[in-house]
C-alpha cells in the first residue's frame, strides 16, 4: 500500500532547492558513462541500484532486474510515458511524494532515504517531476552503489557512488537556490550512513 511521505513530517512538499536557469546546461553533462543496453549496464553496476526515470526503470525491469530504488513520475522528456511503461513502473509503488519541476523537496529526500533503507525493492512515485532526484540519490546512496538515470536521446547514465562524484554533486547542489544546510541535515538524519 502506498503512503505519502509528506504525511510523516508535516508539509515537506515545498521546494527545498530550486534549479536556477544558469545551471541547466551543466546538468546536461553526464556524471558517468552512457549505456544503451540494460544488460550491459547491469553487468557493470553494483547494488544497490537506484533508477531515476520511468524509461530507465522500465529497461531494468525488462532485463529482469527490479531496481532496489526506483523514482518515477509517469513522464519522459516532459511527455507522458505510454501506458505499458507507466503500468510496469508504477505497479507496486510504495511511496508517493510531491516534487515540482526543477526542484528537490524535503519529501523527495526523505523518500529516497526511506527507500534506501528498505529491505525490498521500493518505488517512489513522484507527483511533479523526478528529473533532479539523481543528485540527492548520489549523495544519499552508500559507497559503491549505482545510480542510473536517463540521458535524453542518448541512453542510461551509470554513476558509481564514490567520494569524487559525491563531492562533485555536493558542490553542484550547493549552487542551487534554497536551503542546502537543510538538505545536508536531512541526509545525515534520515539516511543512516554518514558520508
Amino acid at each position: 500500500m502506498s503512503r505519502d511521505v509528506a504525511d510523516d513530517a508535516g508539509r515537506d512538499d515545498e521546494p527545498l532547492l530550486v534549479l536556477p536557469d544558469e545551471l541547466r546546461s551543466e546538468l546536461k553533462e553526464p556524471f558517468g558513462p552512457i549505456e544503451t543496453d540494460a544488460e550491459t549496464l547491469l553487468e557493470r553496476a553494483d547494488p544497490p541500484i537506484v533508477a531515476v526515470g520511468d524509461v530507465v526503470t522500465y529497461h531494468l525491469l525488462q532485463a529482469d532486474y527490479p531496481p532496489d530504488v526506483a523514482v518515477v513520475d509517469g513522464r519522459t522528456k516532459r511527455q507522458a510515458v505510454d501506458a505499458e511503461i507507466r503500468e510496469a513502473v508504477t505497479t507496486g509503488a510504495s511511496l508517493e511524494v510531491e516534487n515540482p519541476p526543477a526542484t528537490i523537496t524535503e519529501a523527495l529526500v526523505r523518500a529516497l532515504c526511506t527507500a534506501l533503507e528498505a529491505d525490498e525493492p521500493t518505488t517512489i512515485l513522484v507527483d511533479g517531476e523526478e528529473d533532479l532526484a539523481a543528485l540527492p540519490a548520489i549523495v544519499a546512496a552508500p559507497e559503491g552503489a549505482s545510480v542510473v538515470y536517463g540521458q535524453p536521446d542518448e541512453g542510461m547514465v551509470l554513476v558509481r557512488v564514490a567520494a569524487p562524484v559525491r563531492t562533485d554533486v555536493r558542490e553542484l547542489l550547493e549552487r542551487l537556490e534554497g536551503d542546502c544546510d537543510r538538505l545536508w541535515t536531512l541526509l545525515s538524519e534520515d539516511c543512516s550512513r554518514s558520508h
